[in-house]
């Protein structure tokens, strides 16, 4: 019933399944015999006219409730909410949680370079910002100000945030423009960059956004069953993995295993050179995937071996933060050029419209 409503009004999804369709994929599932056809019909019908919602608990509406407006010296109220994001699915948004460790802070500038589904960020959204960044929990929070335990956060500042559940960050090689980047692919498939002060606070904030990533991140849903041939990604929940750290570290060995497994076989039945179109695309998008996810287990593998405890709460080599400047959104300290650019060509490989080739990758 999950998967049919995730289908039927999944915000990223093309065909819809039909009934037919959907008692099709039901054969033989009732101890190897058929539901009955009236019973599946009016369960089609019902969640198809009425999209399920999500139960919530009494106590935890209360506690929300409760925890969702703080009161300050002045009067004024403040705001807060438990979960950042709007599908109506828990597993989806951002959890927020007050009381979670502080891994990291600091200054940095973020550009916006795919918005969600790889889709391309429109030009007018993609310029630089100075950010004070804490990396809270599984929470990137971008703050105008520096950060500061007891200050409660601002709508704008949750509206900031980047979960990085299921992220990846690696130095961003193939941007030429500024020094000292780094890109972090997200879950939903956003791509951003942060330049940060120096090659050593970039290295930091790459490690200890993988570090997160690898300890915290639960295992993933199955993909959707829907009636289309069309690729599609499974979804990947926000919240905090329920496993050890050696039940973690056997889950994303299992997956890597299996991702690898899938992308060789993927691999040995390339689509005919005489198809053009959507199924070329969409094998070299499951292709990207596969490739992307690969090198992502990889990462977080090799981080869960090494004990990613010690890089989360040892201390931080880092040159002292920056100040911050009002001046320019950029932290560089040369003075802006004010010529025209020309675009960087590498910018556009992480867009969806653009699949990236077979022989060369983009992670």
């Amino acid at each position: 019933m999950m998967l049919l409503n995730t289908d039927l009004h999944g915000h990223n999804i093309g065909k819809k399944m039909t009934c037919q369709e959907f008692i099709a994929n039901l054969q033989g599932m009732n101890d190897g015999k058929d539901f009955p056809k009236g019973l599946l019909k009016a369960l089609y019908n019902s969640i198809k006219n009425e999209k399920l919602e999500w139960a919530v608990d009494e106590e935890e509406k209360k506690k929300s409730h409760s925890d969702g407006t703080d009161e300050k010296d002045n009067g004024s109220q403040t705001k807060t909410v438990s979960r950042i994001g709007n599908s109506n699915n828990p597993f989806l948004d951002i959890p927020h949680d007050p009381n979670a460790a502080v891994y990291k802070t600091g200054f940095l500038a973020r550009k916006s370079h795919a918005d969600m589904d790889g889709k391309k960020t429109p030009r007018g959204k993609r310029g630089w910002k100075t950010f004070y960044a804490v990396l809270k929990g599984t929470v990137l929070y971008l703050q105008k100000d520096e950060y500061k335990p007891e200050k409660a956060l601002s709508e704008e500042d949750l509206k900031n945030a980047v979960s990085v559940h299921h992220a990846l960050a690696s130095k961003a090689t193939d941007y030429e423009k500024k020094p000292n980047v780094l890109k972090l692919k997200t879950a939903d498939w956003r791509v951003l960059l942060f330049q940060a002060q120096s090659q050593e606070e970039m290295q930091t904030w790459i490690n200890k956004i993988n570090c997160v990533a690898a300890v915290f991140s639960a295992p993933p849903f199955p993909a959707a069953i829907g009636s289309q041939k069309k690729f599609s990604r499974p979804l990947l929940p926000a919240t905090t993995t329920k496993l050890s750290q050696d039940e973690q570290l056997k889950s994303h060995e299992a997956k890597l295993k299996q991702i690898s497994t899938e992308l060789a076989e993927h691999r040995s039945y390339p689509p005919d050179k005489k198809l053009k179109g959507k199924e070329v695309d969409d094998y070299k998008l499951k292709d990207h995937y596969l490739e992307f996810e690969k090198n992502r287990y990889e990462i977080y593998v090799g981080l869960l071996k090494e004990g990613v405890k010690e890089l989360l709460s040892g201390g931080e080599n880092d040159a002292p933060g920056l100040k911050k400047s009002h001046s320019s959104p950029s932290l560089n300290q040369e003075s802006p050029v004010s010529a025209k650019v020309k675009r960087n060509v590498s910018e556009r490989k992480d867009y969806r419209p653009e699949t990236p080739s077979i022989k060369q990758k983009v992670t």
